[in-house]
């Protein structure tokens, strides 16, 4: 996969014909704009883009988000040309009416973004240009509708298709573990020494996804620790005095963290490709593996109880797990989703809820969000495309006899049936 990365990495960096950036070009921002989208050729296009990248990246906040409103404002659709053109194709049906509907619909500004990326590394930069207009565009209307076009280009760009997976090793190169450490948003890395014993061991892998046109830049990567039984504890996992297994003697893979890298790529969805990918690669590698499970933690679980009135001061473990159990089945959103997100990731995938832990995780963060109670989602991978269709169809959960009795005792306890929850929740 290595060698294959490299070589589209090769493709997509061979540009023709650029222009170096030009700082002292006086024409106005909006001007450079109107000449780039305007540009017949590919030299004044490719020059035009390089400096209008570069006059962007010089830009502090106030000018940037300048920048998004002239997008937003001025190189928006034409609803009256979207309604005659419309009408001219349902009189007409044919390929001119239809590309004339299609011209009008689609503004002037999502060309501009695909002209900008001609240049060599400018998808990266445009990533970044999103994650800024994340940032600053709040709730203003016209910058949401300005995003959607950000995220139409995206998602066609980042399509499976042209991802790299990557496996990350102790061996990998400095720059790449430098990110490992700086991106992971689960369980903190909070050393060199620690990366090491999360990577070098030969019962841990990782792996990540990368763009052949960002090959510095990991887009989301899993760890997985491979073990004998189905854990339940995260110190247990990554306990520095820990004994390494030999890899031909696990039997479980598991799925203990996985991180979204790039904030301009919020929305965009890697994480479901990545952990069947990964898991039928492990499959593959390693046949002695029969079970692939996450340790996964329940971030709005203390949360949701206590806006319920449920106390957890004085509950036993016991008591934890079943009301953990209630809240991944009962707790919904007005869509009628599950109301965690990490629980609509993983159900959303085709796995199954399996196994909760009390006393899982007990470090401040774990104990804030979940009061220490963590989950194993099942990964099994006869049943996942059967339990994707029926999340997908009719938001079936999928879950163990173990979760359904802990759901029921919960309920039969007292923890009562929940409200639905307001929208943006």
């Amino acid at each position: 996969m290595t060698i294959l990365g490299d070589l589209l990495s090769t493709i997509f960096e061979r540009r023709s014909g650029m222009a170096a950036p030009d700082r002292r070009d006086p024409r106005p921002t909006q001007d450079l704009i109107s000449a780039l989208v305007g540009a017949s050729g590919e030299v004044a296009g490719l020059s035009a883009a390089g400096t209008l990248l570069q006059r962007y990246r010089d830009m502090d906040d106030e000018g940037k988000l300048a920048f998004f409103r002239h997008l937003a404002h001025d190189m928006n659709i034409d609803p009256d040309k979207v309604r005659e053109t419309l009408a001219a194709y349902e009189t007409a049906p044919g390929k001119t009416t239809y590309r004339a509907f299609m011209s009008a619909v689609e503004p002037d500004r999502q060309e501009l973004i695909r002209r900008l990326n001609q240049i060599p590394r400018a998808t990266e930069q445009l990533v970044r240009m999103r994650a800024d207009l994340l940032r600053l565009g709040g709730n203003d209307p016209e910058l949401q509708a300005l995003d959607q076009d950000f995220r139409h280009l995206f998602v066609s760009w980042f399509n499976r298709g042209f991802l790299v997976l990557r496996p990350i090793s102790w061996e990998s190169p400095a720059h790449i573990l430098e990110k490992i450490i700086a991106y992971e948003a689960v369980h903190e890395i909070t050393s060199w020494e620690d990366l090491r014993r999360r990577l070098a061991p030969g019962d841990r892998r990782c792996f990540a996804f990368f763009h052949p046109s960002m090959p510095d830049e990991p887009l989301i990567f899993v760890e997985v620790a491979l073990t004998a039984d189905i854990p339940g504890s995260i110190q247990a996992l990554l306990a520095g005095d820990r004994e390494p297994i030999t890899a031909a003697k696990a039997r479980t893979a598991v799925f203990y963290s996985i991180s979204n890298c790039q904030d301009g790529l919020a929305g965009i969805s890697f994480g479901n490709s990545l952990i069947k990918q990964v898991a039928a690669d492990l499959a593959a590698d390693l046949p002695s593996l029969k079970t692939f499970v996450t340790l996964s933690p329940i971030p709005g679980l203390t949360k949701w109880l206590r806006e319920h009135g449920i106390a957890i001061a004085d509950a036993d473990e016991k008591e934890l797990r079943s009301l953990a159990a209630h809240y991944l089945l009962s707790a919904k959103r007005p869509d009628g989703q599950p109301l965690d997100p990490v629980a609509r990731f993983h159900l959303g995938n085709g796995a199954q809820v399996h196994a909760v832990h009390a006393e899982a995780d007990t470090s401040e963060r774990g104990r804030a969000q979940s009061a220490g109670v963590m989950v194993n989602y099942l990964y099994d991978l006869a049943r996942v495309a059967q339990n994707h269709e029926r999340y997908a169809t009719a938001l079936e959960i999928a879950a163990s006899s173990e979760i359904r009795g802990l759901d029921a005792a919960a309920r039969k306890k007292g923890a009562r049936k929940p409200a639905v929850e307001p929208a943006g929740q």
